[in-house]
């Protein structure tokens, strides 16, 4: 065996050899430990701008979940009440002024108020959704009727930005409140009459003009009908299509084709998928335009392709022994498939499933195409009401002018946020403890 020579010709000792690896060790050590330190600080520059980011919306959103309320000992005056409308009780209850009612339970609190541009001012401390909430709890107790009642009704938006110190210093532009309704309101706190309690409303209402009276509940709705359409839709058609491309079709032309163009539908933009069901479901089928029967068929097409490939890889995962096992036993192609390797490849294919859901969760530029962007105020009650989903509806408090619907915008965010890590632990959590390792 010839040993190494030089460049002259020489022949190289081992010892040489050895020497010129340890001269060039420390070289290499450097280089590995600076491409260490380049990722290591990559993944923290990442970490920092998502904890900044998180920081940012949560310091902006936490306040959504507290709001302003004040308390007013209100007399339900028969006349008032049991006079207005029909002759039938309940009719007559919905018709009432309770903004009647509601001024002079305010009033009586400030009696030296007796101009009516202070009248004004004065009511403009409490939201317009005040005398509802006193009709619900009429409604809800009729023999309230004829006396004097206590009732934390909801300030108006200004008052509440002011209680949470958003509305900007007393000589600002953005500064909305009269220093006669600063001292009313310091007037109302001395005596107790003013309180930030827990926003139930946020989470128990639909979407109103108003953001002191405005909620998720009706977009969190209309995001579970709509998913619940995807999911009925695009896990089964995906589990089944991803089942016979990889153990049943022939492998020809036609099915590359149908392989390349899977693949491809995974990539197009969400945005296309909208404009198709913007032709095809409504202006062909003419299926009801902003419900989630279309919305869901729209993301259907969207994830289908995401969960039949998880689906296929899934389905690699299981090792040909097992297929070759049962086939040696007697079980047919079917039996083979349905008994043996779909049991092993489903963890995969749920968590394919759930993560393709939490994409569709995520999405707004499809739904925005279909119609779902509409100011929508009930809360849908089935798949073919009109409806809209929680990140459109953050795309509309996000584009709203008025200065309470920031802390809502950031609220919505954090409730979607942990919709999603929800439903991505639970992808993790299906992965390890039901996925086989080989």
């Amino acid at each position: 065996m010839n040993s190494p020579s030089g460049p002259r010709g020489a022949a190289i000792t081992p010892g040489e050899t050895l020497a010129k690896v340890k001269a060039g060790l420390p070289k290499r050590r450097a280089a590995e430990k600076r491409f260490r330190a380049y990722g290591l600080a990559a993944i923290v520059a990442g970490l920092l701008v998502l904890v900044i980011l998180l920081l940012d919306i949560i310091g902006k959103g936490y306040t959504a979940f507290w709001q302003t309320r004040i308390a007013l000992d209100v007399y339900i005056d028969p006349a008032v009440v049991v006079g207005a409308g029909p002759t039938e009780e309940r009719t007559a209850l919905m018709d009432a002024d309770y903004a009647a009612l509601i001024r002079q339970g305010l009033g009586s609190l400030f009696p030296e108020v007796t101009e009516r541009g202070r009248k004004r001012a004065l009511g403009a401390l409490l939201s317009g959704g005040a005398p509802y909430e006193l009709r619900d709890r009429i409604i809800a107790n009729s023999s309230l009727i004829g006396q004097t009642i206590p009732i934390w009704v909801t300030a108006g938006a200004d008052v509440d930005m002011f209680e949470k110190g958003q509305l900007g210093e007393p000589d600002s532009e953005s500064f909305r409140l009269k220093s006669e309704q600063v001292e009313w309101l310091a007037r109302l706190k001395q005596q107790g009459r003013l309180e930030k309690q827990f926003n139930t409303r946020f989470f128990s209402a639909g979407d109103s003009r108003d953001p002191e009276l405005s909620g998720i509940w009706g977009a969190t709705s209309g995001s579970f009908f709509t998913l619940l359409v995807t999911l009925s839709l695009s896990l089964p058609m995906g589990i089944a299509a991803a089942v016979y491309l990889e153990e049943f079709a022939p492998r020809n032309r036609w099915t590359d084709l149908i392989e390349v163009n899977i693949n491809n539908l995974a990539a197009v933009p969400s945005i296309v998928f909208g404009l198709l069901g913007l032709a095809v479901f409504i202006n062909f089928f003419e299926l009801p335009r902003s419900s989630p029967l279309v919305g869901g068929l729209v993301l259907t097409l969207m994830t289908l392709p995401v969960i039949i490939i998880a689906g296929r890889s899934a389905l690699k995962s299981v090792p040909p022994s097992i297929r070759e096992a049962a086939l040696g036993v007697g079980a047919s192609s079917m039996q083979t498939v349905l008994h043996h390797v779909l049991p092993l490849a489903l963890p995969g294919m749920l968590t394919g499933g759930i993560i393709g859901m939490a994409r569709a969760l995520g999405e707004s530029a499809p739904l925005l195409m279909i119609g779902m962007v509409a100011f929508i105020v009930d809360v849908p009650e089935s798949v073919l009401d009109p409806a809209t989903v929680l990140p459109v509806q953050i795309y509309l408090w996000a584009d709203s002018p008025e200065r309470a619907f920031v802390e809502r915008t950031s609220a919505a965010i954090l409730v979607l946020l942990a919709f999603l890590i929800v439903m991505n632990g639970l992808a993790v959590y299906l992965r390890r403890r039901f996925e086989r390792r080989w």
